[in-house]
């Protein structure tokens, strides 16, 4: 029995030594955070004869948890939210109901007074659409786990507000504009006629 331990740890020790020329070129490899990345990096690899295989050995080269760098242009994406911090959910839809709805009453009077080719409003499953015919279609709606009111807009693109209780309005924190104030504006300047909605 002992000789039988003896033997499986003389082979185990023998193939980690094998082995060990690999390990220590993996450990020597750029970091690559992207599948791209991985690829140049077996490539490269196997251009200087050693092993792709000992890339899964390198904790540096396969990362699932390293976040990849993000480029300057890049918008950043809904960070994580302390729930702690935020309203009561029930408080958040009152709010932000109000909101859309207003938005959906005040928006249908002023399609009707323009007389506008194109011009439809819709609301249904919590989201507010409204269509301008060429000049584009704006989308409200909430998102409840962030406590936000999203809008997408043909002009300024997308946008996140929060509620801001200090202005009494949902306000978007990357450039401070005010959701009504900045629908005002822009519908009032895409359709040629001022509109009212706060």
């Amino acid at each position: 029995m002992a000789s039988r331990k003896l033997l499986l740890g003389l082979t185990a020790g023998r193939r980690l030594r094998s082995c060990t020329p690999q390990l220590f070129w993996a450990a020597s490899l750029p970091e690559a955070t992207t599948s791209r990345s991985l690829a140049a990096a077996v490539a490269a690899a196997q251009q200087s004869g050693g092993s792709p295989a000992a890339l899964l050995f390198s904790s540096r080269a396969i990362s699932s948890t390293r976040p990849a760098t993000q480029s300057a242009g890049d918008a950043p994406g809904p960070s994580a939210v302390d729930h702690k911090l935020i309203m009561p959910e029930d408080e958040f839809h009152k709010l932000a109901d109000e909101t859309i709805h207003d938005l959906l009453e005040k928006l249908e009077e002023y399609g009707d007074s323009i007389q506008m080719d194109g011009f439809d409003i819709d609301y249904g499953n919590q989201v507010l659409t409204m269509r301008l015919g060429d000049l584009g279609t704006y989308v409200v709606n909430k998102q409840a786990p962030n406590r936000q009111i999203w809008l997408s807009s043909p002009v300024s693109g997308p946008s996140r507000f929060d509620w801001d209780a200090s202005t009494d309005g949902w306000i978007y924190k990357r450039t401070g504009a005010n959701l009504v104030q900045l629908l005002e504006k822009e519908i009032g300047e895409l359709c040629g006629t001022p509109v009212e909605l706060s």
